[in-house]
């Protein structure tokens, strides 16, 4: 089976559509999917749920697909950076599910593991609780997550063989491996390609088992966030 695509368009071409919900990885802009997420733009598709730790900045990462209003909703932890989203919440033009960073991740997790839900202390006692079963277990109150899985997960590595196994680079790791797992078709965007057999299967980070497609791109922008300079 060949997973490898000559690029993101063609990855995504046949499987992305009006109102699927989609994961997509990185923490900021640090190892978000810049190709993919331009193709997912330049596809059109709109009323989408997207899942994602923050929404990018203005006019890069997820931030361009706010600028089209292709996206519905946001399931995210954080919301600054970014005028435009700030802008459509306040306005009631987009729907924002807020979620604590960690509940997020163990979220995604969970959806990739096939565990519908779990629970967590995290949130009980105020409006993250609000409309969830609260169970105590051994003296201490827990509210009960739902797990996440998404139609569509667009995820960055580092390194990738043919067969899909993945290596992240650094801190780009962040919330991608849960992202690949919660995916019921993941597709990556990857640095480095290599053949079966080049990756020690010790350094692997997600099993090409998760990986359905892959593009090769090796010359990302990798924006930096904020630059600070000390000034002379």
């Amino acid at each position: 089976m060949n997973k490898v695509y000559p690029d993101a368009q063609s990855a995504l071409a046949g499987i992305v559509q009006d109102g699927q919900t989609i994961a997509v990885g990185g923490f900021g802009l640090c190892g978000i999917p810049e190709a993919l997420i331009l193709a997912l733009r330049d596809s059109g598709v709109k009323g989408l749920t997207a899942i994602s730790n923050n929404a990018g900045v203005d006019g890069f990462g997820l931030g361009q697909l706010l600028e089209t209003r292709q996206i519905r909703k946001m399931i995210a932890s954080y919301v600054g950076e970014n005028k435009e989203f700030a802008r459509q919440y306040l306005a009631g033009e987009l729907e924002l599910e807020f979620t604590p960073q960690g509940t997020l991740a163990e979220k995604l997790r969970a959806g990739g593991a096939g565990i519908p839900a779990f629970f967590t202390k995290t949130g009980v006692g105020t409006i993250v609780a609000d409309g969830k079963e609260i169970r105590e277990f051994d003296g201490e109150r827990y509210v009960m997550e739902r797990s996440l899985v998404a139609d569509v997960a667009l995820v960055k590595a580092w390194k990738a063989d043919k067969a899909g196994n993945l290596i992240y680079r650094k801190t780009a790791r962040n919330f991608n491996p849960n992202v690949a797992a919660a995916g019921k078709i993941t597709v990556v965007e990857v640095e480095e390609l290599l053949e079966v057999g080049e990756i020690d299967p010790d350094a692997v980070h997600t099993p090409g088992i998760f990986v359905h497609r892959i593009v090769h791109n090796p010359h990302p922008e990798k924006r930096i966030e904020q630059r600070t300079v000390r000034a002379a």
